[in-house]
């Protein structure tokens, strides 16, 4: 398996950011990715799984990690008696039109969602009221020690949470859906797509959602547009005008315009809401959020 040296993570995040990683694999099988894992226990070097390069910002002076991309059979999906397996690089896309060929529904809110199995699980991902903890069945995780099937209670899943740490790589992901009509699934996801289209900035660059929406009835979009940051900008970076939980990359923009942004954000919650907004974005390399005053 070939090992890169020095890609700019700007190539591989979607918001366009970031600086070179030490070192990128893309392994296809299950023993190339464990070879990987190992090379970089040896390096001494931590793990970023990318998947489509969203819910990513990365230092601008880059990672000292190895980077994985997960193709080929680790990307692959199918379907039998009403289970949906995929690859943990599987595109959510691609789960969505597979389940859809089977007439197998519940994965519809994946469509606004642009990312993978593996990235879903991490994060528990979610979009309009259901997450991954609403259909996974088990997930198989890879460590450089060895690899375990692990069900739903064993991964910690929360809101945008999981207890996986970043060594710890979702290789292969089982879902139970539910039959339900082709056309059916079609048009709802064609709804929701639309419905996103319509409130967020899907034709821009972005890492997708800032903040976890705190508890409570006022979103971090919504909260945040009434601190007036709506078209804020530092740098190349600014906070969308469509919607408020969305920092698009306007031309130019760096992490550290992002995280300027970021921290601005923060400020303005605490000092008219009494709320500290947490990050759901993942932060790779030396990057820090200080609390918010």
């Amino acid at each position: 398996m070939k090992i890169e040296h020095d890609v700019l993570l700007s190539r591989l995040t979607t918001v366009g950011t970031g600086g070179p990683a030490r070192a990128l694999a893309r392994p296809r099988t299950l023993s190339e990715l464990s070879e990987a894992l190992r090379y970089a226990e040896g390096e001494s070097l931590e793990i970023l799984v990318v998947g489509l390069g969203s819910n990513v910002l990365a230092a601008d002076e880059g990672v000292d990690a190895l980077v994985l991309s997960l193709e080929g059979e680790l990307a692959d999906v199918e379907t039998r008696d009403g289970l949906l397996a995929a690859g943990g690089g599987a595109t959510n896309a691609v789960c969505l039109h597979r389940a859809r060929e089977a007439g197998l529904g519940g994965l519809e809110f994946a469509c606004a969602i642009p990312g993978t199995a593996g990235g879903g699980v991490r994060m528990n991902a979610g979009a309009y009221g259901r997450d991954w903890s609403d259909v996974l069945i088990r997930a198989l995780v890879v460590t450089a020690d060895g690899d375990g099937w692990l069900a739903p209670s064993e991964l910690g899943l929360a809101y945008r949470n999981s207890s996986l740490s970043p060594g710890h790589v979702v290789a292969r992901v089982e879902y139970r859906l539910e039959p339900g009509s082709p056309g059916e699934i079609k048009q709802t996801v064609a709804d929701l797509v639309a419905r996103r289209k319509a409130t967020q900035p899907t034709n821009k660059r972005t890492f997708g959602s800032v903040f976890k929406n705190p508890p409570g009835e006022i979103g971090a979009g919504q909260m945040l547009e009434l601190c007036g940051l709506k078209g804020y900008r530092i740098g190349g970076a600014v906070i969308s005008p469509k919607h408020a939980n969305f920092i698009e990359n306007a031309g130019g923009a760096t992490s550290a315009d992002c995280i300027a942004l970021m921290v601005e954000a923060r400020r303005r919650a605490q000092a008219q809401f009494v709320v500290e907004l947490q990050r759901e974005v993942v932060f790779a390399g030396a990057i820090e959020l200080p609390p918010a005053t």
